[in-house]
């Protein structure tokens, strides 16, 4: 998918789930946008990042009392559905992974076969958890070559 197909995608959504508008502190508009032109740009990393930094901005400003919540507590605590709870925390952990590298010095299958990890970034955000997990299992385990332009 090309960067104007991306960003056609990202304003079909805007026209499907923000019907009747929303209101956003600034702070949280300019990390949407951000994430926008990451995502647009084809920088998926950049993307899942600042995907849930504009989530915890938005749930910080409007549920939130004090400033010591983590993302978790942000996240279970907000009058939100279950679901969409549920949904959020999968994205929480994933990004964990790429922010928290279990050990960063392994690095050997990110430099022999950058285009994987890119992949499996490019997977992720436009497949459903559920069908992520089998594939990236199998991708870590290179029983197959994922070939997807997006």
């Amino acid at each position: 998918m090309k960067t104007n197909k991306r960003w056609e995608y990202l304003l079909a959504l805007d026209d499907e789930l923000l019907l009747g508008g929303v209101l956003l502190s600034e702070w949280c508009s300019f990390i949407v946008r951000e994430f926008d032109t990451a995502f647009a740009s084809g920088a998926f990393l950049a993307s899942i990042l600042t995907a849930v930094s504009a989530i915890e901005t938005y749930l910080y400003s409007e549920y939130c009392e004090k400033n010591k919540n983590t993302l978790f507590d942000l996240i279970n605590q907000s009058p939100i559905d279950e679901q969409l709870k549920s949904d959020i925390h999968v994205l929480r952990k994933y990004r964990n992974k790429w922010v928290h590298v279990e050990n960063p010095r392994s690095d050997e299958q990110l430099i022999e076969t950058p285009e994987l990890f890119e992949k499996k970034l490019r997977i992720w955000l436009f497949l459903q958890p559920e069908y992520y997990d089998e594939l990236s299992m199998k991708i870590n385990s290179f029983n197959i070559k994922v070939d997807i332009e997006l």
